[in-house]
């Protein structure tokens, strides 16, 4: 089989294809032949040298995917072979990657996804709907009437909260550097939209929000719009961080926090992914979502495995307007 590998840390023109022998399923596992791919930013982060785990050399890569059952390790029930299953992201990319004709996964990770879901959906479903439930509805306990605030909210995670929000009865403000992108999160749900490179981020956070002020921040960028955002919250407000795509210093609004009783709290999926029990309950309420089409995943870009360098180059791009997919 072919898969995506890299020898050496740098831009999307490090992965290249090997050919190796298909892994088999070991006890507890799955062998899915792979129809489809999602990106993420983490494995962007991983090719760079930059994320949380450091793989040795030369590394697969990849968090998610959808295609079909192909073979059951020992102890495997509940599937059969020809089955259509996606992969919720496991907690080691170096031990389980996804960028591959044939992959193997614990049986935890495998989910018969809604027949409703082609394999591009299925594939771009699971790393966006449990970053964005984990963040909201397991941390911040989002309301019926909260005030919502998504910060780069055209990413896959960003959308994926404005639906959770809207589903919870919310209401999700979507904060974008891009104009051009304002009319696509309407009609992605968000109530109000700020483009923080031409609105005063403060200004309108106050006509929106007024005295009540924000409830939750679910933010990914930090840098200086820490301020205004902490001065807009509600008193006992939450704001979750789980990015950092700022390249300038977050300042700590020590005021805000203090005049608030405001939390600050930093987020990984892998608290959600980490817990069998909050995964159990995860998965259940995002499965009943993808059923019902109440949560429903926007796709930006769909590439070929061929083209798998070129979809890199696009994550990177931030051009894109929700998941980018690979299908094989």
């Amino acid at each position: 089989m072919r898969r995506v590998s890299f020898n050496r840390h740098g831009a999307p023109d490090v992965l290249a294809f090997e050919t190796v022998e298909a892994p088999q399923p070991g006890v507890g596992e799955i062998q899915i032949q792979v129809r489809a791919l999602g990106l993420n930013r983490a494995e962007a982060l991983m090719r760079a040298g930059t994320y949380i785990e450091r793989p040795a050399l030369p590394s697969g890569l990849g968090l998610e995917a959808a295609g079909v059952v192909t073979k059951l390790g020992d102890g495997v029930e509940g599937f059969m072979p020809g089955e259509a299953v996606s992969v919720i992201p496991p907690i080691s990319m170096v031990q389980w990657p996804t960028h591959a004709e044939y992959i193997c996964v614990p049986i935890d990770r495998v989910v018969k996804h809604p027949a409703n879901l082609g394999w591009e959906e299925a594939a771009a479903a699971w790393m966006q709907y449990l970053t964005a439930f984990g963040a909201l509805v397991e941390v911040a306990k989002l309301r019926r009437g909260d005030t919502l605030v998504i910060t780069a909210a055209s990413s896959s995670v960003g959308l994926a909260a404005i639906q959770i929000a809207n589903v919870i009865g919310a209401m999700p403000i979507a904060c974008t550097r891009n104009s051009g992108k304002r009319q696509a999160l309407v009609n992605a749900g968000a109530a109000h939209v700020i483009v923080t490179d031409e609105e005063d981020l403060a200004l309108r956070l106050d006509e929106i929000a007024g005295s009540a002020g924000v409830q939750v921040v679910l933010d990914a960028v930090g840098g200086p719009i820490f301020e205004p955002l902490t001065n807009a919250m509600a008193r006992g407000g939450i704001l979750i961080e789980y990015g950092g795509l700022s390249e300038k210093p977050t300042p700590f609004p020590l005021p805000a926090v203090l005049s608030k009783s405001l939390t600050l709290r930093g987020y990984l999926v892998h608290e959600i992914t980490g817990d069998p029990e909050r995964l159990s309950r995860a998965k259940r309420w995002i499965l009943d979502g993808l059923e019902a089409g109440t949560l429903r995943p926007i796709i930006a870009k769909t590439f070929t495995f061929e083209q798998i360098v070129d979809a890199h180059r696009y994550l990177e791009s931030n051009e894109q307007f929700g998941k980018i997919v690979v299908t094989l």
